[in-house]
């Protein structure tokens, strides 16, 4: 799956952030992230990212105007829904480093619907500084910030391989 664009907004009125992924297919997928489910999943994603460091430029082999461009508006005109319009309720997550360097992260609705989003190092570092943008927005007062991986393995009592 080839990510076109992605959002992360607050939705005042559920008070939970609606992550949306598009893909160059014209396909959507909706995530609900729960302030609960974000204050668990955010130091496994600060470990991983951390690690990273500054992404690498990343050279695309597709013209500029048919890049994932991450500035314009989230699209979603002519959009299909493979889980259907009502976002998934996230309440687990698995996450795994590939030997290439990628992650995924594979969202789960309790034992019903799952999707796996698969991030290379800059696309994860763009899902983080929207996680922290929206949380901020929604005034959730999450110490979202990166730390050394030792202490966040200290502090996070769950495996990096699966979260619940």
């Amino acid at each position: 799956m080839q990510i076109r664009q992605l959002q992360v907004a607050c939705d005042q009125l559920q008070d939970r952030l609606l992550l949306r992924i598009a893909t160059q297919r014209d396909e959507e997928y909706r995530i609900w992230l729960t302030r609960r489910f974000l204050r668990e999943l955010w130091p496994h994603l600060a470990q991983i990212a951390g690690k990273q460091g500054e992404p690498a430029p990343v050279a695309s082999e597709k013209p500029a105007d048919e890049a994932a461009n991450f500035e314009q508006p989230f699209s979603d005109e002519n959009a299909t829904y493979p889980l259907g319009t009502t976002p998934l309720l996230s309440s687990e997550v698995k996450v795994d480093t590939l030997s290439d360097g990628s992650f995924n992260l594979t969202f789960r609705e309790g034992r019903e619907r799952s999707f796996q989003l698969s991030l290379n190092a800059e696309l994860l570092q763009t899902l983080c500084a929207m996680l922290r943008a929206a949380a901020e927005h929604a005034q959730w007062n999450l110490a979202l910030d990166y730390t050394p991986a030792t202490t966040i393995a200290a502090v996070s009592k769950r495996p990096l391989s699966r979260l619940h």
